[in-house]
């Protein structure tokens, strides 16, 4: 308390100053229109900048909300889109009476590999999720993999960087079909094969699945034509393809769940069982 006394003591007279100065500022600002309106600009622009920098600040901490939320949307989205795509050439009166047979689910990636030859993710949906062996998985860019073990609140899926797998896909353009595999090579790149001479390959093409299986649905993207080779004699093309998605850094994704699935294994083993 004693050293506060002494403060104001040793500075009265710039206190004092201070005190008169506060005064006659307050005078002049309320007795001349100028100065108000140059007072209350200065203001605005001192507190706006403050509520723009609480605003940005808001904003950062609740990027992860908002991301869940457009995640969300587009989950709708693309089940819209599949929706339209199949019934595409259907004459329907009333749109409202439409169902895809196509569910999307989304998730969030918690472990990522893609430098070994055969990698994984894990993801943040299992059993409890309705999450279940041979469900497709993809992101906004594309096809990402296989859903191949469940537990009760998590899945690992089958990378498409996996020298196991081997998805159905198809040229965008001339709609000759192949098999997406992975050489190991690089992880921004897949391989196309089985795709006839007689097929028109241009670099820079789009690949895009199949639909000839019950995990993915057809026309979702895959990567484009990067490089091809056709050996002498050989009837069939190997491709190059620069996938979509990045690979080495997967953040949120969609479970694909085909709701006729099990009815065409069922029909299909039948055939298998006859023959």
């Amino acid at each position: 308390m004693q050293q506060i006394i002494y403060f104001f003591i040793r500075n009265k007279n710039f206190l004092l100053f201070l005190f008169l100065f506060v005064i006659s500022l307050f005078f002049t600002i309320q007795s001349h229109t100028y100065h108000s309106g140059k007072f209350v600009t200065s203001a605005n622009f001192l507190t706006g900048g403050i509520y723009s920098f609480e605003s940005s600040i808001s904003e950062y901490f609740g990027l992860e909300k908002q991301n869940l939320k457009l995640v969300e949307e587009n989950k709708r989205l693309r089940t819209q889109l599949s929706l339209l795509s199949e019934n595409a050439t259907a004459k329907v009166e009333d749109s409202s009476f439409l169902n895809s047979r196509f569910r999307f689910r989304t998730a969030k990636v918690i472990n990522n590999t893609y430098s070994k030859s055969k990698n994984y993710l894990t993801i943040n949906r299992g059993k409890r999720d309705s999450i279940s062996i041979d469900m497709g998985v993809i992101s906004p860019k594309g096809i990402i993999g296989i859903v191949n073990a469940t537990s009760g609140n998590y899945a690992t899926v089958l990378s498409i960087l996996n020298t196991e797998s081997q998805i159905n896909a198809r040229l965008k353009k001339s709609n000759h079909f192949g098999s997406l595999v992975w050489n190991t090579e690089d992880p921004n790149v897949a391989q196309l094969i089985d795709i006839p001479r007689l097929a028109p390959v241009v670099i820079g093409d789009t690949v895009v699945t199949g639909g000839r299986s019950t995990i993915f649905p057809e026309g979702v993207l895959i990567g484009t034509i990067k490089d091809y080779n056709l050996e002498e004699g050989s009837n069939y093309y190997d491709l190059d393809i620069e996938l979509f998605n990045d690979m080495t850094n997967l953040r949120h994704v969609y479970v694909i769940e085909n709701l006729d699935a099990d009815e065409i294994l069922e029909l299909e083993n039948a055939v298998d069982d006859v023959e």
